[in-house]
């Protein structure tokens, strides 16, 4: 048997053990954590030389290029046909009754890229009249920003309505303007938008009235059979699928959008 003193022993034995244990681990933590603070010092270090050394112009072009990116998404959203795509799309969902199918990000996928497709022309232009020189060093940032508008007032005045535009030249409370060349960027921006958004509501009430047809009819049935307890949208919804898409529904909405703007 063991006696007292051996248990008392081992105990003791056992708790140094533990306590060399815990001291290599906490040494040899903080060893690692010096060499990666030494290693991430380093790399800063290098980094904050590297951005030293470059010309001031390089570093213009770069914080330039990091506030652009850093607008990206909001110019999507203002400047491009985005904004029609992505109300009518979810007007659509809403008018035929189905609340989360196709998900957001599927409309917002979709959107983007016919955006895309639709501003082929006018991205283009403006890689090739002013990233690509202000890139190279041969065009000032100002003088690039004013080059890459060009071609966005020129989409963005050609679906601006008058009424918005003189809703928003009397809120500038600016001199009416000679030409549109006169107008500035805010002004347009801003006519735009709303322009944008009157225009897709108007298609998406076209696009409700045809579903909200369909309602009252189900509805007027189901009323007239007694019927009251059962929710129309149960009865009306598989009607609204399937005569969407009997009609081609998302073939002849894309077009009617895409038309909206070049006349496809």
């Amino acid at each position: 048997m063991v006696s007292q003193k051996d248990r008392t022993q081992y105990r003791h034995l056992s708790w140094l053990i533990c306590a060399v244990l815990i001291c290599i681990c906490a040494f040899g933590s903080v060893a690692y954590a010096q060499d990666a603070g030494v290693a991430i010092s380093d790399a800063a270090i290098k980094g904050a030389e590297e951005l030293r050394d470059m010309p001031v112009a390089s570093t213009v072009r770069l914080l330039v290029m990091l506030t652009g990116i850093t607008f990206l998404p909001a110019m999507i959203l203002a400047m491009t046909p985005f904004l029609r795509f992505i109300i009518v799309f979810s007007m659509l969902r809403q008018a035929v009754g189905l609340q989360s199918s196709p998900p957001n990000q599927i409309l917002i996928g979709v959107a983007l890229f016919l955006t895309i497709m639709l501003m082929g022309p006018v991205f283009t232009e403006i890689n090739n009249t002013a990233l690509t020189p202000f890139m190279n060093g041969e065009m000032e940032t100002i003088s690039a920003f004013d080059t890459a508008m060009i071609p966005l007032r020129e989409f963005m005045l050609a679906n601006i309505r008058k009424d918005e535009l003189d809703v928003m030249v009397n809120i500038s409370r600016i001199d009416p303007p000679q030409t549109l060349d006169d107008l500035p960027n805010a002004v347009v921006i801003s006519s735009y938008i709303l322009s944008e958004l009157k225009t897709a509501f108007i298609m998406g009430v076209k696009i409700y009235l045809p579903f909200l047809v369909i309602d009252v009819v189900v509805a007027n049935i189901l009323l007239g059979m007694g019927m009251m307890v059962l929710p129309p949208v149960i009865i009306s919804l598989p009607f609204k699928i399937l005569l969407f898409v009997l009609m081609d529904g998302w073939t002849l909405l894309i077009r009617m959008v895409s038309s909206s703007f070049y006349g496809l």
